[in-house]
């Protein structure tokens, strides 16, 4: 499968997903000003991935501050990855700057939301 692989910009989050590698993340700021139009091929890719997904799958979230419209994406496709869980399993890592509870609370919300292991790491 070949890999996706989005820069980041000054509004958009660097995505990067490698099935042989094992990767997936998402990572920086995230205000698009079409959140659908930017995570349409995030979510085409994981739909794909789904079909041949490895034994395990660890999906990083490194997302400084994202606007609701990108909040309402991260939904769409946290829900993909609790489909994948019920094939293989899903782990998500939740990373928030430890001084920013914001981001923290945010992470225990979806965490609620969704039956997939989540865990939270917090960096300086």
């Amino acid at each position: 499968m070949i890999p996706l692989i989005i820069n980041e910009t000054p509004e958009t989050p660097k995505v990067y997903f490698d099935k042989d590698k094992n990767i997936f993340e998402i990572s920086g700021l995230a205000i698009p000003e079409n959140a659908i139009d930017y995570c349409k091929p995030i979510i085409n890719w994981i739909e794909k991935y789904s079909s041949d997904p490895n034994p395990i799958s660890y999906f990083h979230f490194k997302l400084e501050y994202f606007n609701t419209a990108f909040s309402t994406q991260i939904i769409n496709i946290l829900m993909l990855l609790e489909k994948l869980n019920a094939k293989k399993t899903v782990e998500i890592y939740w990373h928030y700057k430890d001084i920013d509870e914001d981001m923290f609370d945010l992470g225990k919300k979806y965490d609620d939301i969704i039956s997939v292991k989540f865990h939270f790491i917090p960096y300086a």
